[in-house]
């Protein structure tokens, strides 16, 4: 059972939370750990504002404890380090992303992917080792072991960079992964939203073409003028569909809405490889196996990254200049922009100021 939110940790922080199912945030007090010899203190700047957060404060996977501070794409700077703290000093630009701790002992965490391992720590909605509720972003102060802290180059803006904590590992590691990295390749990106964006800027980054998947015609100048696709498919156009059948090595589905998977893998030459990073909640997606079988194709699936590649992936950012395309929003604005987020009613990713913007009741 994990402690009181106020009165388990010494000292004060503050931030916004839901404290019911209704997923209104408002203001709230409650408390972080001491520095530990291998933690690290940073004062938030930013954080992004994940699909998963609107899922998280209305308890629509039914795991939700409230109260619940979200946010898991958190950045800012450090303010104070541990005396066993070796990578990071006073001033450094840093991050915490999806979880805060894990096991150390499975084979997930033994090859650097703390992101499978079955007793992970999320940043918040979760129980630290300690026994008191994990909390995220949308606060003043975060608390991190340095091995869950990552570090940004100085030329990455942090109202950009926040969400590749999420948004941006999420597509990059299975690029990589699945090896659709190479330059020369074709990969399909399945949605143009907060996802999908991100995964035509780091695929053009590796020199891949891209062809951007939609059923928004409307999307065409987007993703082709301003994100630098190289092509766009109408998925709802059969004569578009047909011309590009059997033409990509691979393809990275973004899409949360339920969706036929039998022509995108109509799109996949032979050994082709589609990849869902999302998936509907409401009902499993059914597999077309004999679309499968005459041409050795694979439907995978992805979740996150370890810590080792997200620092990667911000690195990798850092030197092709790849950021989120965002909407900064003051902390007041929080409630409208989850309404808004609902309706799919952003460019791309909402970004919350706290910086500037939080204010202590």
């Amino acid at each position: 059972m994990a402690k009181s939110a106020e009165q388990g940790h010494p000292n004060q922080a503050f931030g916004w939370a839901a404290t019911n199912t209704s997923g209104v945030l408002s203001p709230f007090k409650f408390s972080r750990r001491a520095t530990g010899k291998k933690d690290v203190r940073f004062k938030v700047l930013y954080c992004g504002i994940c699909h998963s957060d609107l899922h998280m404060i209305k308890n629509e996977w039914g795991k939700s404890r409230y109260p619940i501070v979200p946010g898991h794409e958190v950045v800012g700077i450090v303010t104070e380090v541990g005396s066993e703290v070796e990578k990071l000093k006073v001033g450094d630009k840093v991050g915490v992303g999806c979880f805060v701790g894990a096991c150390h002992s499975c084979d997930g965490c033994a090859n650097d992917l703390e992101n499978y391992c079955p007793k992970k720590i999320y940043t918040y909605g979760d129980t630290y080792y300690d026994g008191t509720a994990t909390q995220g972003g949308y606060s003043d102060v975060m608390v991190a072991e340095e091995r869950y802290v990552i570090h940004f180059p100085d030329n990455l803006p942090l109202d950009g960079a926040a969400p590749l904590l999420c948004a941006g590992i999420t597509v990059y590691s299975p690029l990589k992964y699945f090896e659709l990295t190479k330059p020369g390749m074709h990969i399909g990106v399945v949605g143009l939203g907060g996802l999908g964006h991100v995964a035509v800027k780091f695929a053009k980054a590796f020199g891949v073409k891209v062809t951007v998947i939609s059923t928004s015609p409307g999307k065409k100048e987007e993703a082709l003028e301003r994100l630098g696709a190289d092509s766009f498919v109408v998925s709802r156009d059969p004569d578009q569909m047909r011309a590009a059948m059997g033409t990509m090595d691979g393809i990275i589905d973004t899409v949360f809405a339920a969706h036929p998977l039998l022509p995108l893998i109509g799109l996949l030459k032979s050994h082709g490889k589609l990849v869902l990073v999302a998936a509907p909640i409401d009902r499993p997606i059914e597999l077309p196996v004999y679309a499968l079988m005459s041409g050795r194709k694979l439907v995978a699936s992805s979740l996150s990254g370890g810590l080792k590649e997200t620092q990667e992936m911000i690195d990798f950012a850092g030197k092709h200049n790849v950021t989120a395309d965002v909407e900064v929003v003051p902390m007041e604005y929080v409630n409208t922009a989850m309404e808004r987020l609902e309706k799919a009613d952003v460019r791309y990713r909402f970004v919350i100021d706290i910086g500037n913007t939080l204010k202590a009741a």
